[in-house]
C-alpha cells in the first residue's frame, strides 16, 4: 500500500512537471516525458503523435494550471491510468477553463513516459 501511494506521489508530480510552462517549452524535458509512440486525443476531437504535441507546445500560449482530484489506477505491471481535473487560470489568477484528463503512463526500464493522454473540456465544479 504504501509502494502505491509513492507511485502516486511520483506520478502526480510528473503530470504536474508537464503543465510547467518551462516544461512545455523545452524539446529536451517533453522528449524525456513522452514515450516515442505516445498518442493524444486532444480537446479538439485531433489525435497528436509525440512530435506533433512537441511542436505545438513548443509555440503554444502558456497558462498556469492546477491539478486537482489526482487518482492512478493500477492497469498492469509497470503500467498505470491516472485521472484529474485541470483548472486553467489566466494572468490574473481568475478560473477560465477545466477540463478532465487522463493519461497512461508506462515503466520503461526505470524511467515513467507517458504513452497515451487524453483531455476534455468539462464544467466545473
Amino acid at each position: 500500500m504504501e509502494n502505491q501511494a509513492l507511485l502516486k506521489e511520483q506520478l502526480r508530480l510528473l503530470e504536474e512537471r508537464l503543465l510547467e510552462p518551462k516544461v512545455r517549452k523545452s524539446e529536451k524535458e517533453l522528449e524525456v516525458l513522452l514515450a516515442d509512440d505516445f498518442i493524444e486525443f486532444g480537446s479538439s476531437g485531433r489525435m497528436y503523435n509525440k512530435q506533433q504535441v512537441i511542436d505545438g507546445l513548443l509555440i503554444s500560449y502558456t497558462v498556469q494550471m492546477t491539478i486537482m482530484d489526482f487518482e492512478v489506477k493500477f492497469l498492469a505491471p509497470g503500467v498505470i491510468l491516472a485521472t484529474y481535473r485541470v483548472i486553467k487560470l489566466n494572468k490574473q489568477g481568475q478560473e477560465i477553463n477545466y477540463s478532465l484528463r487522463s493519461s497512461i503512463w508506462k515503466l520503461y526500464e526505470d524511467r515513467w513516459k507517458m504513452v497515451f493522454h487524453q483531455g476534455t473540456i468539462s464544467m466545473m465544479p
